[in-house]
């Protein structure tokens, strides 16, 4: 049924693997879509938690190269759609009803990045890193700003966003992006360790819980991702993207334009 990914159940547990090892995990536009779907389906099995965890040595690289190829060349009215996609998806795992814990297992970047901090709870090995990166293509973290700045303040999100700089597992765990550093061999079964400590709890509890942390943000995060998604497309039509975007492909030094 999937190609991008994974899905499994054991007893009242869901655990979604992004599985394209061989493009690190990188995110598609199938990608995004089975995603959604697993996410329904988990919903509809009434699961009580749900681990997500990546084949291969890394997490997730961010967004395809063949996809940052083609979104070079879509129209307006395509980049709109396209980022209203992505923004549906990472606002879906930031208000999953169930609790969802990321399994870090390697580099977690851009949007990827998104996804394994919007988790409910974050477990890295201590080599993972983390990042942002958009602006180092010209491309803009508009869609996860919505988040980060209300994930570890104002101040601390600037300094990700605006430099695009890489931040190992301990930074981001101070930063409050990452709960638990778990080394390699433990991850999954730490993973798991804390699923049934969920599955222990009231269930009427952990959903009411969730949904008064969403609920207190819903409003505001709605709105700012409404701009966030303009943005994000009207970027992708500028000079500097397409020559971040040609310039990254080539393995060579972009030559900046636009201001």
């Amino acid at each position: 049924m999937y190609s991008t990914l994974l899905l499994d159940y054991s007893k009242e547990r869901a655990t979604i693997t992004l599985n394209r090892p061989e493009k690190r995990n990188a995110i598609n536009p199938q990608m995004i879509a089975e995603l959604q779907s697993a996410l329904d389906e988990i919903e509809k099995k009434k699961m009580r938690v749900v681990i997500m965890g990546a084949a291969g040595s890394a997490f997730c690289a961010g967004m395809d190269l063949e996809m940052l190829s083609a979104i070079s060349k879509q129209s307006p009215q395509e980049n709109q759609d396209d980022s209203r996609r992505m923004a549906k998806l990472f606002r879906r795992i930031w208000s999953f009803p169930r609790p969802i814990i990321a399994a870090v297992n390697g580099h977690a970047l851009a949007g990827g990045c998104g996804i394994a901090t919007l988790c409910d709870f974050t477990l890295a090995v201590p080599e993972a890193q983390f990042g942002y990166t958009e602006v180092r293509i010209g491309f803009l973290p508009a869609i996860v700003s919505v988040f980060l700045t209300r994930q570890i303040g104002d101040k601390r999100a600037r300094d990700l966003l605006l430099t695009g700089r890489k931040i190992d597992a301990k930074e981001a765990q101070q930063l409050g992006l990452v709960t638990e550093i778990v080394e390699p061999d433990k991850l999954l079964a730490r993973a798991e360790e804390l699923a049934e400590y969920l599955i222990d709890v009231s269930p009427g509890s952990l959903t009411r819980a969730k949904r008064l942390l969403v609920s207190a943000e819903a409003a505001g995060v709605d709105a700012d991702l409404e701009r966030a998604v303009l943005e994000n497309a009207r970027i992708r039509c500028t000079g500097d993207f397409k020559e971040g975007v040609a310039s990254f492909l080539e393995k060579r030094k972009p030559v900046w334009k636009d201001e």
